[in-house]
C-alpha cells in the first residue's frame, strides 16, 4: 500500500507543478506583463490548467484511491496519509466531474476577462466588459450544472471555496449577523463624524512601501520564501511552500490603502508559509477554505494591525518616516482615524463595523444572478439601488460600484465573497482562543513583538493546512463550532469604546 501511496504522491506533485506553472503566469499577468500578451496569456493558461485537469481526472487516479481505501480506513481518521487519500479523493470526485475542454474554456475566458476589467474600471465603462461577464455567469451555471442534486444553484460553487458550507447556511449567518451590526451601524454614525485627514496627505509611495515591508516582515512573513509587488487588486499566490507571493496597490493620498493591504495579504501568506513542508506538492498544501485563509488575513489586519497596542510601538516610527504628516498629529487621533466607522464606497477599505455590509451585498447578488432573478445588464442599477438602501449613499460611478472588486472578473460568479466574512467571524473566535492560552499576547503587540502569536497560529491553524476541513479546524482549535459571539464582543468592546456607546 506504500508504494501506491508513494505513486499516488508522485502523480499529485506533478499535477501540483502544472497548477503552480499556471499560478505564476496569473500571478505575471496582474504586475508585469504588457497587455499586448492577454490572448497568448489566456491561450497558455488555458492549455495548462486542460493538463492539469485531464492529469488529476485520470482514471488511474481513481483506480489508485480505490486501490488504497483498505489501506485508508485501517489508520487514524487524522494520519497524515489517511488525510491524504480522504482529501485528494474528495478533490477527485469533484473534478471528474468536470470535462477537461469545459476547464480549459473557463480558464481561457477568465483570463481574458481579467485584461479587459483592468481596462474597464479604469474607464468607467461597465459596457466594455459586460459581455464578458455574462459569459462567466453562462459558465458558472453550467459548471454548477456538473453537481446535479443541489439545493440551490450556488451551492456547488459555495463548495469549491467552502466545503461543506450551502446558500442557505450562510444566508442563515448572514441574517443573524446582520440583525447584531445594523444596530451598532446607526448608533456608530449617529455619532460626530471622526477626522481621519491626517491618513489623506501625500505619503511618498517608496516610503509607504518601505514601511510596511519592515512591519510584516516583524509579524513573521519570511522574505526568503516570499516577495511583495505592485498590482491592480491584492493578492496573495502560491507557487511552492518556499515561494509565497502577495501583491498590495498604493495611494499616495491614502496611507492606509497599502499598509492594510499588506498586513493583510501578509496574513494570507504566513498561513501558507506556516503549511507543514512534507505536504508539499500533495492536496494537503493549502489552505483549507476561504473562511479559515480570511480569518487570518483579517486576523492580522485588523485584531493586531488596527489595535491600539500596534500603534503603541509602531505610530513613533511611522512619525519617524513621515514627519512633516503625522509629527503633530497624536496617538488617539491617528488610532481614531484609522478605525473611523463610515458609510464608504469601497469594500477593501471599508471599516470593520460595515465591511460585512459590502459582503452580505455581494453575495445576495450572486444568488439573484445565478438563480436568473438579476440580470448582467441590470446590476449597475440594482448595485446603486441596493447600496443607497444598505448603506445610505449613492457610487457616483461604476468604477466605484459594481467594476470594484476583480472576483466576477477574473474567477466565476458565486461563492466569491462569503469567506470574507465567515473569516471576520472566525478570526474572533481564534483569537480570543489564542488569548486564552497566552494571555501575554497584548502586552507583546505593545513591545512589536508576535512570535507568541505567530507561533500558536502556525501550531493550531497552518500547519495542517487542508488536512482538516473548516468545520473540523475550529473544533479543534475552539472546541466548540463557528460562533458570531466573540466577533460581536469584539466590534461592540472596540467601537463603544471609541464612539462611548
Amino acid at each position: 500500500m506504500e508504494t501506491k501511496l508513494q505513486k499516488l504522491k508522485k502523480r499529485l506533485v506533478e499535477i501540483n507543478d502544472l497548477e503552480s506553472a499556471a499560478a505564476l503566469l496569473s500571478w505575471d499577468q496582474s504586475t508585469y506583463m504588457p497587455s499586448g500578451g492577454a490572448a497568448a496569456r489566456a491561450r497558455q493558461m488555458a492549455t495548462l490548467g486542460r493538463l492539469a485537469h485531464e492529469k488529476f481526472t485520470d482514471p488511474a487516479i481513481g483506480k489508485l484511491l480505490d486501490d488504497l481505501r483498505p489501506y485508508e480506513e485501517s489508520l487514524p481518521y487524522d494520519s497524515d496519509e489517511a488525510s491524504l487519500v480522504r482529501v485528494t479523493r474528495r478533490n477527485y470526485e469533484k473534478a471528474v466531474k468536470v470535462p477537461p475542454s469545459f476547464m480549459a474554456q473557463l480558464t481561457s475566458h477568465s483570463a481574458k476577462t481579467y485584461q479587459v476589467w483592468t481596462e474597464a474600471r479604469p474607464a468607467n465603462d461597465f459596457a466594455k466588459v459586460q459581455p464578458n461577464l455574462e459569459k462567466t455567469l453562462d459558465l458558472s451555471r453550467q459548471l454548477a450544472d456538473f453537481f446535479p442534486g443541489y439545493e440551490h444553484i450556488a451551492d456547488p460553487l459555495i463548495d469549491f471555496h467552502d466545503y461543506g458550507m450551502k446558500a442557505s447556511t450562510i444566508s442563515a449567518i448572514f441574517a443573524e449577523l446582520r440583525q447584531q451590526l445594523v444596530p451598532l451601524v446607526q448608533a456608530i454614525t449617529a455619532q460626530p463624524t471622526v477626522d481621519n485627514s491626517c491618513l489623506h496627505q501625500n505619503f511618498p509611495e517608496g516610503q509607504q512601501w518601505a514601511f510596511g515591508l519592515e512591519v510584516i516582515k516583524r509579524f513573521g512573513y519570511d522574505f526568503e520564501r516570499g516577495r511583495e509587488d505592485k498590482t491592480p487588486h491584492p493578492f496573495t499566490t502560491k507557487f511552492s511552500l518556499g515561494d509565497v507571493r502577495i501583491t498590495t496597490r498604493v495611494k499616495e493620498n491614502d496611507l492606509g490603502e497599502a499598509l492594510f493591504g499588506s498586513l493583510h495579504e501578509a496574513g494570507h501568506a504566513m498561513y501558507e508559509q506556516g503549511i507543514r513542508k512534507d505536504f508539499e506538492g500533495t492536496p494537503l498544501a493549502q489552505g483549507t477554505s476561504s473562511g479559515i485563509h480570511e480569518s487570518q488575513s483579517r486576523l492580522w489586519e485588523n485584531l493586531v494591525g488596527r489595535s491600539r497596542g500596534f500603534w503603541r510601538f509602531f505610530y513613533p516610527q511611522l512619525q519617524a518616516v513621515f514627519p512633516n504628516q503625522l509629527g503633530s498629529v497624536s496617538l488617539e487621533t491617528f488610532y481614531r482615524a484609522i478605525n473611523k466607522v463610515e458609510r464608504s464606497l469601497i469594500r477593501t477599505e471599508a471599516d470593520e463595523v460595515t465591511y460585512n455590509l459590502h459582503v452580505m451585498l455581494r453575495f445576495d447578488f450572486e444568488l439573484a444572478l445565478l438563480e436568473g432573478r438579476l440580470a448582467v445588464r441590470d446590476l449597475p442599477e440594482a448595485w446603486r439601488e441596493r447600496f443607497e438602501a444598505d448603506l445610505g449613499i449613492v457610487p457616483p460611478d461604476d468604477r466605484d460600484g459594481v467594476l470594484q472588486d476583480v472576483h466576477w472578473y477574473a474567477g466565476i460568479i458565486g461563492g466569491a465573497f462569503q469567506g470574507y466574512t465567515l473569516g471576520n467571524i472566525l478570526n474572533a473566535q481564534f483569537f480570543e482562543t489564542a488569548l486564552s492560552v497566552h494571555p501575554e499576547i497584548p502586552a507583546e503587540i505593545e513591545e512589536g513583538e508576535f512570535g507568541t502569536l505567530h507561533s500558536w497560529l502556525k501550531e493550531n491553524i497552518y500547519q495542517h493546512g487542508s488536512k482538516y476541513t473548516a468545520t473540523e479546524l475550529v473544533e479543534r482549535v475552539t472546541g466548540g463550532p463557528m460562533s458570531i459571539e466573540p466577533y460581536i464582543h469584539y466590534l461592540r468592546g472596540k467601537y463603544g469604546e471609541l464612539y462611548k456607546l
